[in-house]
């Protein structure tokens, strides 16, 4: 898992490419955002502009899951369907009120100080949200991510999280296997969806789950925040220098 991999431009073979630990594919929101409460508040007037009252903790165990299945998931709870204007109107109502909080979201602590070591250290790394791309580029820019490093957010892929398609394009981009990948998230859906797919997961608490339910849903390590993990990257395999 210290090894990432290319394509040979001449017969198509994986060729290694040495580095200093495996590969990292972060999730945003929780993650290296403190922006959890802001998509909850968001989601939270969205439904009651639709006259529909959802308690607030409910609204929280669907936040890293795309919008149209938080939604399905919310109106099963409560025995009803949803139509299809409606979740959609629902989508677009979260969408602006989240975008009207967006500017006071703050970095969660150590967030960009990982990142800058990771890229010192020579580590790939990516991110990979179920979000929308207007606020994954304002987030990205507050964090200081260099150009040319992945960020797929869900208008890239057909099928957000659980399932691990944000992961899979992260890893393609970065031209590495996801199994050779460590997914960080705060949330049950990334780890979820790391472990579907083979890949190698830590959780961090500062998207609200607890530690049992990360470990629970695959977290090999569990970290209070960015902070945490960068003081302990041995421990995921990365090395020092």
């Amino acid at each position: 898992m210290a090894e990432t991999h290319r394509k040979s431009q001449h017969k198509g073979e994986v060729a290694p490419i040495p580095q200093n630990g495996p590969s990292i594919l972060f999730d945003l929101d929780g993650t290296l955002a403190d922006s959890v409460y802001e998509h909850v508040l968001g989601w939270e007037e969205a439904f009651q502009k639709q006259r529909l009252t959802v308690e607030a903790w409910r609204i929280h165990r669907y936040i890293g899951i795309s919008g149209k299945l938080l939604v399905r998931g919310i109106f099963r709870e409560m025995g009803r369907q949803v139509r299809d204007s409606q979740r959609a109107k629902l989508e677009e109502l979260h969408k602006k009120a989240y975008e009207k909080m967006l500017h006071g979201v703050r970095l969660l602590p150590g967030a960009r100080e990982l990142l800058s070591e990771l890229t010192r250290r020579q580590i790939r790394w990516a991110i990979a949200s179920s979000g929308d791309e207007k606020p994954v580029n304002f987030l990205k820019k507050k964090l200081g991510v260099p150009e040319g490093v992945p960020a797929i957010t869900g208008q890239h892929v057909e099928k957000a999280k659980p399932e691990p398609d944000v992961f899979l394009t992260a890893a393609e981009q970065l031209r590495v296997k996801l199994q050779d990948c460590i997914v960080i998230g705060d949330s049950i859906w990334d780890l979820l969806a790391a472990r579907r797919a083979g890949a190698l997961a830590v959780g961090l608490l500062s998207g609200g789950y607890g530690r049992a339910e990360l470990e629970r849903a695959g977290a090999y390590r569990v970290y209070a925040n960015p902070a945490e993990l960068l003081a302990h990257l041995e421990e995921i395999g990365i090395s020092s220098q």
